[in-house]
């Protein structure tokens, strides 16, 4: 249940925005002149009509909101919009979080009844759903056979891949740069074909090293290094460790599982940010256990043009089960129950020096060599001018991070600025060997997360 007067703020609401552009227009919204007909729930659902373009009750749009929804807070508009959350339940959102004229309790309308009884079943449903699938695959045998078929096709496609290597190291790696993207891309469609997304996600990056920027023979070497360090890991999986092997298929793209018991804690909304590609948005989520201390991280996904489904604000915190998912040194987690919507809270998670966060990415690639990066809370640092770039310094200490290029290149750089000040902040990020890339920052003393991404 929500506590009734137990607000967001207005930060954790517009960190819900898919886009600036949505952010921009739902803060227009934040205010009651356009609004009619607004209530709210103890259950933590609120709604209202916003006037449309034509003005008047008529063109209004209907804009419900269940911010205690299972999978994080859920919205619904008459609007045309395929955005979500809309610019309407961000300004709904926003009235809701302001305390003085937010809307006040009372009887949902019809129309927001019939969606939020809707929502309802649908959870229930998706609990049946998690709990049959807990038994295990309706044909156990059948599907035996498809992840033996699968796993024929990525072998084949992974032995290929070994030749094209093998071909390129021959004759140079100049021919790369000659050949341009063509050949990498004929070779990442075949990896497709071999039902191998991770190889094909990774091919496609080799396409791109030789117009990296000097220094490119040396970066494609690497990277040519990994992709058959992960081909070798998948052709002799069998005699790997059983955490090193789960690992390796999902690097070369085999869909993870959650295992062992789930564990229950209040989890600190960390981070919230999106990938899109042309066929694809992935959701990325990082939570922070305040009892555990456990960092875990939320995937979600959404066809292109569409927003993920899943979405927590930044600051708040869940008290929900998380359950693991194999492999040496992963960090993935699927959310199963959630015992209370999220809620404001003081706790931030604990920090490190910048050299104890470099000493942690190397220590994480002893169990997995392909990762980019990994999950690190700075405890104290300043961000300070380096030539061209940033990097955040240790507050005590002569050693810093630098930023990666692109974290540097975006607008969450000067917030940051702006929040320190010159003096030290806590910063939540990812460490890696590019630098690193800050995407929340808390103030020194009180004060409420800024989301910088």
């Amino acid at each position: 249940m929500t506590q009734q007067g137990v607000r967001w703020t207005a930060d954790q609401v517009l960190a819900l925005a898919p886009d600036s552009t949505s952010r921009k227009a739902g803060s227009k919204l934040g205010a009651a002149g356009p609004w009619s007909g607004t209530g709210s729930s103890p259950e933590g659902a609120v709604w209202g009509l916003c006037e449309g373009g034509g003005g008047g009750e008529g063109a209004s749009y209907r804009t419900v909101v269940d911010t205690a929804g299972g999978a994080g807070p859920a919205y619904e508009c008459s609007c045309p919009s395929r955005k979500s959350p809309c610019k309407h339940a961000l300004g709904l959102l926003l009235l809701w979080s302001g305390g003085e004229g937010a809307p006040p309790a009372g009887r949902a309308p019809d129309w927001a009844e019939r969606w939020l009884a809707g929502r309802g079943r649908t959870t229930e449903e998706r609990a049946a759903g998690r709990a049959g699938s807990a038994s295990g695959p309706a044909d156990p045998e059948g599907a035996r056979r498809r992840a033996e078929r699968r796993a024929e096709r990525i072998t084949a496609g992974a032995t290929e891949l070994e030749e094209r290597l093998a071909d390129l190291l021959r004759s140079g790696l100049a021919t790369a740069e000659r050949s341009g993207h063509g050949l990498w891309e004929e070779t990442a469609a075949r990896m497709v074909d071999a039902q191998a997304p991770g190889l094909a996600a990774r091919v496609r990056e080799l396409g791109s090293v030789p117009a990296s920027g000097p220094g490119w023979p040396a970066r494609l070497l690497e990277e040519c290094a990994l992709l058959h360090l992960l081909d070798r890991g998948w052709l002799h999986r069998e005699r790997l460790p059983d955490g090193l092997a789960a690992t390796v298929r999902a690097r070369v793209g085999l869909p993870s599982s959650p295992v062992g018991p789930p564990v229950r804690d209040h989890w600190l909304v960390l981070a919230q940010y999106d990938t899109p590609d042309h066929k694809l948005t992935t959701r990325r989520i990082w939570l922070y256990g305040t009892e555990s201390g456990r960092t875990a991280l939320l995937l979600s996904y959404g066809a292109a043009g569409r927003a993920p489904e899943l979405t927590l604000p930044v600051g708040l915190a869940l008290d929900a089960e998380l359950t693991a998912h194999a492999g040496a040194g992963q960090r993935r987690a699927s959310l199963g129950e959630q015992f209370a919507p999220p809620a404001p809270t003081d706790t931030r998670p604990a920090g490190v020096t910048t050299t104890e966060a470099a000493a942690r990415y190397g220590e994480a690639l002893v169990h997995d060599p392909w990762q980019e990066s990994v999950p690190v809370t700075l405890a104290a640092v300043v961000p300070t001018p380096a030539g061209d770039s940033w990097q955040l310094a240790d507050a005590e200490g002569d050693t810093a991070l630098p930023f990666t290029p692109a974290a540097a290149s975006r607008p969450g750089l000067w917030r940051l600025v702006a929040l320190s000040g010159g003096a030290p902040v806590r910063v939540f990020g990812e460490c890696g060997h590019r630098g690193f890339t800050p995407l929340t920052a808390w103030p020194a003393g009180e004060g409420a997360a800024v989301r910088l991404c």
